[in-house]
């Protein structure tokens, strides 16, 4: 087919391409940007959806990166055309960014769909901000591609290096055990977040960075550069002239993100010790592209799978390190006897040819399949009558002796009840103890926050105990770390069991058996649901209100239902 005729079917063309009143219009208001007339002549238009924001510090350094991706969009006949969608930054939106992500989704989904655009860049970093843009374009179905904002410079704090996040929570414990003060904890800030970029541990950002890369949807080495190094731009240069190309070559994004594809994430995610996140997130985004993909694969897939990069929270080192260690490529190529090779990836060519050349450049960071940092990586998915839809942890980064476990509950109804209690010096609590936290789900909190790895109480922390077994329904960051259950499925809110246990009930946690017990009798279980109300929303109307009647579990994704699967790139109805 000659380039002429495929020109002809580009999508931008129903808006440009005529002669009519609508083209004059659409033409005309473009051109008092300072276009030329050749810029609508049927070359590619490319969208870069842009999360810039300095609400979203880790994103803050977007303007640049859009300004690179232009450049190699220019440079390969294409026309690039920028514009912004929600920002979702992790460090400053309440409740929780988690509760917009979808929000986020459906703007990006109506931006690509409503206007001229044939291909798309999407510009991600901060935590939400991938899923929610990956989401968003998987329901469009056009050629698109991924560039990460990358991770920030080591933290270094006093001679040591520190890591975002992980540190934190370390640090808030210290001087609640009285072992840090308030002034070191207040230097500690600036020491922290030194560069542009978001977090520079395994969390989440980071996670999903490696998580589009695994997908195959950006181009090699994307999750690990540095968001200052120079190779950052020169990565964001080349995803501008890639999408031209596949833009003309007709590469959509179903023809990636396969069933093959998210396996090689989730095996992917075991090996780097990936957060628990990744778990929601790539069950939506494959809710959108159509791929039937559930809770129950995480485990079959990535249970066998050992942890291979000794990167905080579950090691020592950070994404910096990383990334001169040999990055992302060299995970996969290490995998590729477990991994589906001949997925297709946005370069067109398979993932196995992609890292054909990886190199490790320092086996302390990444160590060899052969001998593994930890010889569990993925997530462990768990069952029982206190999850009978299923729950997670990260064994990676859970204490080993907590891992087979019964103690006696002490429960906190909502996030205000545990700050309310946790320190009181009356509390009966020990540290055999196993602490609960209801309601803080998808529709419990809204938006299920990143707030069930509770902080220990003060008393026990002053006795030297650093790890308990905590159970909820809502999520933890990718930077924490502790034998922490997570994603409690159904929900209390909802009226799981979750919402049934009591102060002094026994709990059994058994991760290699997958089993996660309530030892209460099915008659008194019986009379407590009989008593249970649902709790009042926390807001009437507006997005919560819709969220709320439509989010979907944490096994399903957290996606809003109405939003599940792929609604196409079709033109729509002329505007005049």
């Amino acid at each position: 087919m000659s380039d002429n005729k495929k020109q002809l079917q580009l999508r931008s063309q129903a808006w440009f391409g005529g002669d009519d009143k609508d083209s004059f219009i659409h033409r005309s208001w473009m051109k008092n940007q300072g276009y030329p007339g050749d810029a609508f002549d049927g070359r590619p238009v490319i969208g870069i959806c842009n999360t810039w924001s300095e609400l979203t510090p880790c994103n803050g350094h977007f303007r640049d990166l859009a300004e690179m991706v232009k450049r190699g969009v220019l440079e390969a006949g294409g026309f690039p055309v920028e514009f912004p969608v929600m920002s979702l930054g992790e460090t400053n939106l309440r409740p929780t960014a988690m509760l917009f992500r979808n929000l986020a989704s459906m703007d990006v989904e109506e931006s690509i769909r409503a206007n001229p655009i044939d291909g798309v860049v999407l510009l991600t970093g901060c935590d939400k901000t991938t899923p929610a843009l990956l989401m968003g374009a998987a329901s469009v179905d056009l050629p698109t591609i991924v560039l990460s904002g990358g991770p920030m410079l080591n933290g270094n704090y006093r001679g040591k290096p520190i890591g975002s996040g992980t540190d934190v929570w370390k640090f808030s414990e210290d001087v609640r055990a009285g072992r840090m003060t308030s002034s070191e904890f207040k230097q500690a800030e600036s020491c922290m977040s030194r560069s542009a970029g978001h977090c520079m541990t395994m969390g989440t950002a980071s996670t999903m960075a490696s998580m589009v890369e695994a997908l195959g949807v950006t181009l090699p080495g994307n999750a690990a550069i540095p968001a200052v190094d120079a190779r950052r731009k020169l990565q964001a240069q080349l995803t501008g002239r890639r999408i031209v190309d596949m833009v003309r070559e007709d590469l959509k994004l179903s023809q990636i993100l396969t069933r093959e594809a998210f396996e090689n994430a989730i095996m992917v995610n075991g090996a780097i010790g990936g957060s628990t996140n990744a778990v929601i997130h790539l069950l939506a985004i494959a809710g959108r592209i159509g791929v039937d993909m559930r809770l129950a694969d995480w485990d079959r897939l990535g249970r066998d799978i050992p942890c291979l990069l000794n990167l905080m929270p579950s090691g020592q080192y950070l994404m910096e390190d990383f990334y001169y260690a040999g990055g992302l490529p060299v995970i996969i190529r290490d995998l590729l006897g477990k991994l589906h090779g001949e997925a297709l990836t946005v370069t067109g060519a398979s993932m196995a040819v992609n890292v054909a050349e990886a190199e490790n450049f320092n086996p302390d960071v990444i160590t060899p399949l052969t001998q593994p940092f930890k010889d569990e990586g993925g997530i462990a998915v768990l069952h029982g009558n206190l999850a009978p839809r299923g729950a997670v942890i990260k064994p990676s980064a859970a204490s080993p002796e907590l891992m087979q476990h019964r103690g006696r509950a002490v429960v906190f109804n909502s996030i205000e009840h545990y700050k309310k209690r946790v320190d009181d010096p009356a509390l009966d609590i020990d540290a055999s103890c196993v602490m609960v936290l209801q309601n803080c789900g998808p529709q419990g909190y809204p938006g299920m926050a990143e707030v069930g790895n509770m902080g220990l109480p003060k008393k026990l922390l002053e006795q030297g105990v650093r790890d308990m077994v905590r159970i909820s329904d809502a999520r933890m960051s990718g930077t924490a770390y502790g034998t922490v259950v997570l994603h409690v499925a159904p929900e209390a809110a909802v009226g799981g069991p979750l919402a049934l246990v009591r102060d002094g009930d026994m709990i059994e946690l058994d991760v290699a058996g997958r089993r996660l017990h309530l030892d209460v009798d099915e008659a008194e279980l019986a009379r407590r649901r009989a008593e249970w109300s649902a709790p009042p929303p926390a807001m009437k109307g507006g997005y919560q209100s819709m969220y709320i009647k439509h989010v979907t579990q944490a096994d399903e994704g957290a996606d809003l239902d109405f939003l599940v699967g792929c609604r196409g790139s079709a033109v729509p109805r002329e505007s005049h």
